[in-house]
């Protein structure tokens, strides 16, 4: 009985000192995960803004060669 119950003792203090270690390891992936996020998205935006551009200096372009006669 005396053995087991100091087996049972030795489980609960090696099990509450080695959590700190896991939520310290949980907290390092979660923040890669958000910084892999925060650079899908920025990556994203960054796109999205050169396709806009693009299309505005097209139809620029386009309106320009409307605007021009044509030449002989």
């Amino acid at each position: 009985m005396k053995k087991l119950i100091t087996l049972l003792f030795t489980f609960a203090l090696a099990f509450t000192l080695s959590m700190p270690v896991f939520a310290q390891e949980a907290g390092a992936t979660e923040g890669q995960t958000q910084e892999a996020t925060k650079a899908s998205k920025k990556s994203h935006h960054k796109a999205a803004k050169t396709k806009k551009a693009k299309k505005a200096k097209k139809e620029k372009k386009e309106k320009k060669s409307e605007e021009a006669p044509p030449q002989q």
